[in-house]
């Protein structure tokens, strides 16, 4: 993590104080190698951050609380060892050598320590792997806040005569400020995507490895016990290799104890994880640790959030359909033949090749996704809305719940506003609206929201066992009436049914909500206050 200016500083030397713009000479061998092991370990520092804010988005929910917390504690522990630094006084690449090797194993090995720990606590035991957390979260912080102090004093005892000291303050922040914006950069782009979080902290580990063996050989002629620092090296070495080369086996033995049954998809794409599992209830599949659907039931859950929409419109003919890269809310439009294009947004394309290909998830969704009167677009729904000029008769809404700000923003004025022009004058447009039992005033805020951008609204709820009971709502132009006819061959809904679906006992009745809006995004804490509950 990039630091900012260390609490302690040696003072400038009488020649400094007569002539502050001390002249340089072109940067020698030594004080590169230095200067590049700033901008190594600012990268590697600023990567166990965001691993942290990751891994407790991923397994502790995802929401900007966890990545807030993580960033606050993290900075607050590299104060500490930036003002502990002032106490190493001797021996100062001995001690930055044994910190980049405490680091980089550390650091290096937190994603798999905390993904195995999460994967071994028992059910309820939260607060345990919370301390497991922040304790390494603080540990990695305070040595990371001794690494620039102890480059910035290195390079003044052995360069003392070339450096004035607003140079040395300047050299070493620029690189250190160059590899956080590198690493900041690279880390979702590159490294996530491509060797997952686990692997991407062992090899930040390995280069922090790295630059403890390079000041090992740079430094040789003054460093006591210098067998014993090459030992260690070579040993925190090893053991970062083996765990890189292991990395798989712990990820699907961790992923294997928390999901509980055979796993026949685990995969990352640039987005998410996603895992699907094959037992003998049936297909589930999880993002980001979080339950979506699970065979045995989805057909509640789908039936009730496409058909009520779809079939009291009486004629549609264009369905636009944002989010559900499954499939299944397609494969029920399908099943209205008047239907004559459907439109399939989609954030993440890896969601719509799975589901367009593995075997056991295509014949889930009956094929949908290679209907010809589907169109797949792999975009973000909020700025793809933003740009379509096309107007549909029905839009089904089915996003994951709004767990953090970028989903929120996907169940606020703003956005429905945008589906609201997308949207024939006579249309309506059908949400899943998270529990009205469990998360009640989270259900009505979204009522609400849409209330306020000049829709009619219908919420009803239905039980879905995987989930409980679980809400929805029709809005429109025009008032919403029951339907008349329903598909053939449905599996739950009934139009004797469908009055009760309208109806909400006390403990779901309406209360006071207020909209969710992009400059406040209340909907996303009081989603967490309310489901958080269950967890407790």
């Amino acid at each position: 993590m990039s630091l900012r200016y260390p609490q302690h500083m040696p003072s400038a030397s009488p020649v400094e104080a007569a002539d502050p713009a001390l002249p340089t000479a072109r940067i020698s061998p030594a004080e590169l190698a230095l200067l590049t092991s700033v901008f190594v370990v600012a990268a590697c520092g600023l990567v166990y951050e965001l691993a942290a804010g990751a891994l407790a988005s991923y397994l502790l929910g995802d929401s900007v609380l966890q990545f807030s917390t993580i960033i606050g504690a993290y900075l607050f522990a590299m104060g500490i060892g930036s003002w502990l630094s002032r106490y190493i006084e001797r021996q100062l690449v001995a001690h930055f050598l044994r910190i980049e090797l405490l680091v980089g194993l550390v650091g290096g090995l937190m994603p798999a320590l905390l993904f195995a720990a999460h994967s071994s606590l028992p059910s309820g035991h939260g607060g345990a792997f919370r301390v497991l957390l922040y304790g390494l979260v603080g540990f990695i912080g305070i040595l990371a806040g001794l690494e620039i102090p102890l480059v910035m004093r290195i390079l003044k005892r052995h360069f003392s005569d070339r450096y004035a000291l607003r140079d040395l303050v300047s050299q070493v922040l620029t690189f250190d400020y160059l590899g956080a914006l590198v690493v900041a950069v690279a880390f979702p782009l590159l490294f996530v995507p491509h060797l997952g979080l686990v692997r991407t902290g062992i090899f930040f580990g390995l280069l922090n490895a790295a630059v403890a063996a390079w000041a090992l050989w740079l430094f040789r002629g003054e460093l006591r016990q210098w067998r014993g620092h090459a030992a260690a090296c070579v040993g925190v070495i090893v053991v970062l290799v083996l765990a890189m080369l292991g990395a798989d086996r712990l990820t699907t033995w961790a992923e294997d104890r928390f999901y509980g049954e055979d796993i026949v998809v685990r995969e990352s794409s640039d987005y998410q994880r996603v895992v699907v599992t094959a037992g003998a209830g049936g297909v589930r599949l999880y993002l980001n640790g979080n339950l979506q659907f699970h065979s045995r039931d989805e057909y509640r859950y789908h039936e009730s959030l496409v058909h009520l929409a779809v079939a009291a419109h009486g004629a549609p003919r264009r369905v636009l359909v944002l989010g559900g890269g499954d499939g299944l809310a397609v494969r029920e439009v399908l099943r209205h033949p008047g239907v004559e294009h459907i439109t399939l947004v989609e954030l993440d394309p890896h969601m719509t090749r799975l589901f367009a290909q593995h075997p056991a998830l295509v014949a889930l969704n009956q094929g949908a996704l290679a209907s010809p009167k589907l169109n797949v677009v792999n975009a973000d729904a909020y700025t793809w809305l933003e740009q379509t000029k096309d107007t549909f008769d029905v839009i089904v809404i089915d996003f994951p719940d709004p767990t953090n700000f970028s989903l929120g923003k996907l169940y606020s004025t703003s956005f429905y506003q945008r589906v609201d022009q997308a949207l024939s004058a006579g249309g309506y447009l059908a949400v899943q609206t998270t529990s009205p039992l469990i998360a009640r005033k989270s259900f009505w805020t979204v009522v609400t929201t849409l209330e306020a951008v000049g829709l009619n609204t219908t919420p009803y709820h239905v039980h879905v066992p995987s989930f409980g009971e679980w809400g929805f709502v029709i809005a429109g132009r025009r008032p919403w009436r029951l339907p008349t006819a329903l598909p053939e061959g449905l599996r739950f809904l009934t139009l004797q049914g469908l009055p009760g679906m309208l109806h909400f006992p006390p403990d779901m009745a309406r209360v006071d909500a207020q909209p969710n809006r992009l400059s406040n995004q209340l909907l996303v804490s009081t989603f967490e206050e309310e489901w958080g509950r269950v967890d407790r």
